[in-house]
């Protein structure tokens, strides 16, 4: 799974730097040990046939369950099936029903069996019954914001901007929700399912197509089947309206189920899926292990994306235009996650939800490989240390073993730590191990318990295996234990002995061992020494030298995951720019000036080698950094701005040039931004448009339109917002809602867009515009799973919707003709307030 990330200034600090993830860790409560499922019943396999009641929002269901006991024998079969009607139990002998006794009550079914079984001796139990996912009492969290199992989008069809979907998401324990089973993650069954459906409708599950059939009054009947075994919350439906766009790896199909809208730009989104097959089967060694490959997206999702075996779903945020798609594929990286997930989570799944680590941190690590191969270190580098600053920046998951068995909620387990930090475990592992070890052992890992469960214990043991090391001090310090590093260092130089002394200190409470990367600059130039660093709080090293370092950096090789202090200059700074090939300490020099830009002229020379970096993130941070309204920094970099503004390979790097030009407030650049607005880019049309509306706004009027916001960057948005806004842009309304709907907290970090998201919202519930009114309440809905027990958060939005819920009244009290409008926005909003009492 590939969590839902609300972003904007949403979770960047404001109400969640009271620590949204401390609500739901379990750290100052009595500590209750997660034990893995106890295997009582082996599921065999799993046949199911549906239809949907799109009227009611339920699904009617027969299942025939064949298990046999684990071990010990039992005359007893217990069974997850949450808000559900059960209309018949029996055993099924060859098509021949035997009535059996059995007891429903709390989500669990308990039936009597006819007899007492052994091990492997088989039985099949047929049960009829009705799925009912409104009523599943289960709740949300912070990764997956609802557990309902069986969505029902616009089934009645209302909403004319909305497709008619259904789909299923199993992770946790969910799929208990549409059909009855043992809904533990150590679980695994072959399946098949007849699924009927309206004949306009396309329908995915597991595996293969086997067979669709024409019913009467205009219904179909699909048969899916799922030949290998795997987990039960990796089952899946879907069914909808969707073009199929077909493409393949090898002999095996590889189908992309899109909406129509998007059918043009599904090979732009998807296309890159054969090549990540290719890569990855190639580079553990295990060829892609299933029968076919599909992906489908569905509105209103409850988190990101889910990895289901052969169907992964994806939010709708993955549907994207060329507008969008020319800056950066923004899923692509979730694409390459779920892709992984077949083999790391669907092949081989962790036991428990406490091994979750086998699953997510190897996904999440599968970015940084698939961007390592197709983009380079550089890019493979920057996205890893995004990942992993989100992790170092949330002081509550310091003291989070990434291993743990101990969690209030299974689903507190999807945080920074199983995915980020996870990540860049991995990361540490593979620098220690040396590649060939490393993607050795993962094979071993695979092959060793492919179609079953394993653990973090299986994970290490296959490293030991194929490299020789003993790695029990890592994965006790990593995956068993918590928190990371926190060094400052300190030198001394000996003129006599020609020898620098570097002081590497330890501040955290429990000390690591690791290796260590150390530059040591000498004459301008650095040698890099790796040297191991014992479990102690001080660690002394001496470097040959001819005088004082002109720099000492450590952790030059950014591999390990730790948070580091030191103070360098600007000097310093230029100097680890100039002479570091790797990304993060390039990245790290601009970072480490920019309290000095405008200030140094060392800080001016080092925008200007950013600015020419061939990194094109490198690039865009140098042009953040710049302000041309300076007259020393416009003489030294304000040609090369132009020069980027208007050809950089990347639209991005233009984009950021044509904001750094429109700090200048000077006129000459219009004709630049009057020609960006006319780009394909996204981000350089919305730029430009900034840049106009700071210069001539006057001519913001006819322009604000010429932009999709349809699910654009944070950065987009947060730049259109205050032109829409004072504008009136009414065709954006409904796309501003990601900053809008948070603007209480949003002013905390952002004063100034905080009031143009406040006064976006007052626009929006003063209009009759229902599309705005519902992205505002499903926002927030989406939201809320991410606030924990943050009761102080949730009263400042329940506050403003209340807000917002009578200025729709006085609304209505105006234009009582448009109640029909009105209303369900009303409604919409009290839904909300009710969602956050």
């Amino acid at each position: 799974m590939k969590k839902a990330i609300l972003s904007i200034a949403i979770l960047g600090g404001i109400f969640f730097s009271v620590n949204v993830s401390a609500q739901t860790e379990t750290s100052g409560r009595e500590k209750v040990y997660r034990a893995t499922h106890t295997k009582v019943t082996e599921l065999k396999h799993t046949k199911l046939k549906v239809n949907f009641d799109y009227q009611k929002e339920q699904m009617n269901g027969e299942e025939w369950l064949t298990a046999s006991p684990y071990f010990y024998p039992t005359n007893e079969l217990t069974l997850d099936a949450k808000g559900m009607l059960v209309h018949e139990v029996a055993l099924d002998n060859n098509g021949k029903r035997s009535p059996l006794k059995y007891e429903y009550k709390n989500d669990v079914l308990k039936i009597n069996l006819d007899k007492t079984y052994q091990k492997n001796q088989d039985y099949t139990v047929y049960i009829k019954y009705t799925s009912r996912p409104n009523e599943v009492k289960q709740q949300g969290s912070m990764a997956i914001n609802d557990a309902k199992g069986l969505y029902f989008i616009n089934a009645q069809g209302k909403d004319p901007d909305m497709p008619t979907q259904i789909w299923a998401q199993g992770e946790t324990e969910s799929s208990s929700a549409w059909f009855p089973t043992i809904d533990k993650p150590n679980q695994k069954s072959t399946q098949e399912i007849y699924m009927t459906v309206p004949d306009k409708y396309v329908t995915l599950s597991n595996g293969i197509m086997k067979d669709s059939q024409k019913e009467s009054n205009g219904l179909r009947t699909d048969h899916w089947v799922m030949d290998k075994r795997h987990s039960t919350y990796l089952f899946f439906m879907g069914v909808g309206e969707y073009a199929i766009v077909k493409d393949k790896w090898k002999n095996t199909p590889v189908d992309y189920y899109i909406e129509k809208e998007y059918e043009p730009y599904a090979k732009q989104i998807y296309g890159n899926t054969p090549e990540m097959i290719e890569f990855f089967s190639k580079k553990m060694g295990y060829d892609y292990p299933w029968a076919k490959y599909a992906q489908i997206s569905g509105r209103d999702y409850v988190s990101g994306a889910m990895e289901n075996t052969t169907a992964t779903l994806h939010g709708s945020d993955i549907l994207q235009k060329p507008g969008q798609l020319i800056d950066e594929n923004k899923w692509e990286d979730t694409i390459a996650h779920e892709l992984f997930h077949h083999w790391f989570g669907d092949l081989v799944t962790a036991e428990s939800w406490s091994n979750l680590t086998v699953n997510e941190s190897f996904a999440n690590y599968s970015e940084y490989l698939w961007n390592e191969y197709k983009y380079g270190k550089d890019q493979a580098d920057y996205h890893q240390l995004e990942d992993v600053d989100r992790y170092i920046h949330n002081p509550s998951d310091f003291k989070k073993n990434l291993v743990r068995f101990n969690y209030e909620s299974r689903e507190d387990v999807f945080d920074l730590v199983t995915y980020q930090k996870g990540g860049g475990i991995l990361h540490m592992l593979r620098n220690y191990l040396g590649d060939d070890a490393f993607f050795a052992g993962m094979n071993d890992y695979l092959k060793t318990n492919e179609y079953q469960n394993a653990e973090a214990h299986q994970l290490r043991l296959s490293f030991e295996k194929v490299s020789g090391k003993d790695l029990n001090w890592f994965f006790n310090q990593w995956y068993f234990g918590s928190g990371n590093p926190k060094l400052n260092y300190s030198s001394t130089f000996e003129p006599v002995k020609k020898q620098v002394t570097v002081t590497i200190n330890q501040t955290q409470e429990q000390p690591f061992e690791f290796p260590l990367a150390i530059d040591v600059y000498d004459n301008g130039k650095p040698k890099r020494y790796n040297v191991w660093v014992n479990a102690e709080a001080k660690n002394t090293f001496n470097f040959d030298v001819s005088k004082t370092p002109d720099l000492i950096n450590i952790n030059a090789d950014g591999v390990l995951v730790a948070e580091i202090t030191d103070t360098k200059t600007p000097e310093q700074y230029l100097m680890q720019f100039t002479n570091s090939k790797e990304f993060k300490n390039r990245y790290a020099a601009l970072n480490g000036i920019k309290d000095q830009v405008g200030k140094n002229p060392t800080a001016t020379k080092l925008l200007a080698a950013g600015i020419k970096d061939p990194y094109f993130r490198v690039r865009i941070k140098a042009l953040e950094l710049m302000d041309l309204s300076n007259p020393e920094q416009m003489k030294a970099l304000g040609t090369e701005v132009e020069k980027i503004a208007s050809n950089d390979p990347k639209t991005l790097t233009q984009a950021a040039a044509i904001n750094a030009l429109a700090k200048t407030k000077d006129k000459k650049y219009l004709p630049i931004f009057e020609k960006g607005v006319n780009a394909v880019s996204n981000a350089v049309r919305g730029n430009s448009l900034a840049a106009i509306a700071t210069i001539d706004p006057t001519k913001i009027g006819s322009l604000a339109d010429k932009i999709d916001l349809n699910g654009a960057s944070e950065n987009l948005l947060t730049q259109m917002l205050p032109i829409v806004v004072k504008n009136k842009v009414t065709s954006q309304m409904a796309n501003i809602a990601p900053i809008v709907a948070f603007y209480p907290f949003v002013k905390f970090q952002n004063p100034e867009l905080g009031k143009s998201a406040e006064d976006g919202f007052n626009w929006i519930m003063t209009s009759d515009n229902l599309k705005a009114t519902e992205s505002i309440t499903k926002m927030l809905s989406r939201a809320k799973g991410q606030m924990g027990d943050n009761a102080q958060a949730k009263m400042m939005i329940s506050q403003m919707l209340k807000d917002g819920l009578n200025k729709k009244m006085d609304l209505l009290k105006q234009n009582p003709q448009k109640a029909s409008s009105i209303n369900p926005q009303i409604d919409a909003i009290n839904k909300a307030i009710e969602d956050f009492k």
